[in-house]
């Protein structure tokens, strides 16, 4: 697929304000199975400063700084990109397909930081456990099933709702109140999966679902490391692998460090700010998309 994207946030200010540095996570992923074919970004006020950096999940991520006074900040994203669907899993595993749980020491030490829970001590929360062992025996403790029964079950104990404000809530929050939005979601299967020794990390972008919603939104997905497959996408708001019509902004094992813009500013005291946006979206070509599709077929 190849689609024309326009993102644009426009931040209001009841007073005139300093604004403090800025990091943007607005330019979409140039690896794997998506290439950026052109990329920019206006920025009002002009910032005085900005320089892009490869952070450690690999995207590219841009901090901008500013001088002097503004009631306003307004960013535009430009972006023409393009995806292709993934090698099916199966093709990947050649029938090795792995158990779980999957043992620590056989993966490489650069994913354990993808291992650890949300919790303070690094464990993982009791109920994304407990689910994830449900999953586990309902998946017979294999990858792919384990994954499907998962995302069922998520579906089937939480409401999906939009949720606009706000950063993702943990595991047990989302079990509990039973409705999560899709970044609650996410944030619950890569619990789950990292409890079972399936590194995880939470991933923001988009999804130009068919047919086109009235509005565009950020939408928010996990990827999980199968090893011989590496990192690959699922939507547990979906219920199913990813697709070629999800594009990808940015991944980090921490949900906070794949927000779209993140800044301070500094004004006089209880000063509001407003945010506004829209994106806007169009598919150019539709050759290399599929549908969404559960990751095992019946018989």
């Amino acid at each position: 697929m190849r689609a024309q994207l326009i993102h644009r946030l426009n931040y209001q200010y009841e007073a005139p304000v300093q604004l403090g540095e800025h990091r943007l996570c607005l330019r979409p992923r140039a690896q794997g199975h998506q290439r950026l074919i052109q990329h920019s970004l206006q920025i009002s006020p002009v910032p005085v400063h900005s320089h892009e950096l490869l952070a450690a999940s690999g995207d590219a991520i841009e901090r901008v700084r500013f001088q002097g006074a503004t009631a306003s900040l307004q960013i535009e994203a430009r972006s023409l990109v393009e995806t292709r669907q993934a090698t099916p899993l199966l093709d990947c595993f050649n029938g090795l397909e792995p158990p779980l749980p999957y043992p620590r020491g056989q993966l490489n030490h650069d994913l354990l930081g993808a291992l650890e829970g949300w919790l303070p001590n690094g464990q993982h929360d009791p109920s994304a456990v407990e689910l994830a062992q449900d999953a586990l025996m309902g998946g017979n403790q294999q990858a792919l099933p384990f994954l499907q029964q998962l995302m069922e079950m998520i579906q089937d104990r939480v409401k999906y709702t939009q949720r606009h404000v706000g950063p993702a809530w943990p595991a047990g929050r989302t079990l509990r109140e039973r409705v999560g939005s899709c970044r609650d979601l996410a944030m619950l299967m890569m619990e789950c999966c990292r409890s079972v020794g399936l590194p995880a990390r939470f991933v923001s972008g988009y999804h130009l679902a068919e047919p086109a919603p009235e509005r565009y939104d950020l939408h928010a997905w996990t990827e999980i490391y199968l090893p011989g497959a590496g990192w690959r996408g699922f939507d547990p708001s979906a219920g199913g692998e990813i697709n070629s019509r999800y594009i990808v902004l940015a991944s980090s094992s921490k949900p906070d460090l794949t927000a779209a813009v993140q800044g301070t500013f500094h004004g006089p005291m209880a000063t509001a700010s407003e945010l506004s946006w829209t994106i806007e979206a169009v598919v150019e070509s539709e050759s290399l998309s599929a549908p969404i599709t559960p990751l095992i077929q019946a018989a």
